[in-house]
């Protein structure tokens, strides 16, 4: 499988419960922290809910 790096680029301070639980979901913690994933369906689904506060790159 793919590898993705995920790294949180905008605060999810005025975002909704269920985007707030994604980004904690993924495994971010801090801004500009990047993590990193298996590029899963389950993931991909994660990453387009919350694509406005997060920037991906592929591995």
């Amino acid at each position: 499988m793919a590898k993705v790096k995920v790294t949180q680029v905008r605060s999810a301070i005025n975002c909704a419960k269920r985007q707030k639980a994604t980004i904690q979901a993924l495994g971010i913690k801090k801004l500009n922290r990047p993590v990193e994933h298996e590029l899963t369906p389950q993931i991909e689904g994660m990453l387009v809910k919350v694509a406005h506060l997060v920037k991906v790159e592929n591995l």
